[in-house]
């Protein structure tokens, strides 16, 4: 059954706004499993500009359901992850001028960097999911390299302003999500979705999570995170 990933970096956005203590992400985290959330995404940027390192930690002791932190490919990075042993990791491009990542990692240009950085993870018991573009070249390096998961970039289709051009995007999910599942990849999907253009990606046959932050922190902010993740989760079966 397709899952519901719910990311509460705009939480800790809210909260950096001020450099105070509320709104606090971990109980938001708390609330939106009480309200159904299948997972939990987190993204400690290099920058700090949102979920702090205290964040993760607390995640990591009271995620019920399970805990995808969402970091660049850096040692440093990599360091935190095996402290903190999270249910798994996604591996995302990352650049400090961006307002929110900007695209899938290129995963076909560091393949010996990042074979050696997912075989630690990976050896350590984190399987480790890559976030990448529907692009039939970054799906085999992600397959070579032996991830366990991908999440297919949504941005394009979420970003389309007509018809035929969304349904251009979603036939990429679409074929790239079979692709990757006849390399033995599992998939997950997430970035742009929102209440109204969740559905035809979580109608893809295969997909197995959808990762969706900024339209539900956006909703909680006028209704309430619980009524905001359940009803999320209705979009995803075209019942909102």
């Amino acid at each position: 059954m397709l899952t519901l990933g719910v990311n509460i970096d705009h939480i800790a956005t809210i909260r950096q706004a001020r450099r105070t203590v509320e709104p606090d992400p971990v109980a938001a985290a708390v609330l939106a499993e009480l309200a159904g959330a299948d997972g939990i995404t987190a993204h400690l940027r290099e920058d700090r500009r949102h979920i702090q390192d205290r964040d993760v930690h607390l995640l990591r002791q009271i995620v019920r359901t399970h805990l995808n932190m969402e970091m660049a490919p850096t040692e440093e990075m990599v360091a935190i992850a095996l402290d903190i042993k999270p249910d798994y990791i996604t591996l995302v491009p990352e650049k400090r001028e961006e307002v929110t990542t900007e695209g899938g990692l290129d995963v076909a240009s560091q393949i010996q960097r990042l074979s050696e950085m997912v075989s630690k993870l990976q050896g350590q018991g984190i399987p480790v999911s890559l976030f990448i573009d529907a692009d039939p070249v970054q799906i085999d390096a992600a397959a070579k390299i032996k991830a366990k998961f991908i999440e297919l970039h949504t941005g394009c289709y979420a970003e389309a302003r007509d018809e035929e051009s969304q349904n251009k995007e979603l036939a990429a999910l679409a074929q790239g999500c079979q692709q990757a599942i006849a390399a033995g990849l599992r998939v997950n999907a997430g970035h742009g979705l929102t209440y109204w253009n969740v559905f035809p990606v979580a109608d893809i046959e295969g997909m197995e999570e959808l990762n969706i932050g900024h339209s539900i922190i956006s909703r909680a902010s006028l209704v309430g995170i619980e009524r905001a993740v359940r009803e999320m989760k209705q979009a995803m079966w075209g019942k909102f």
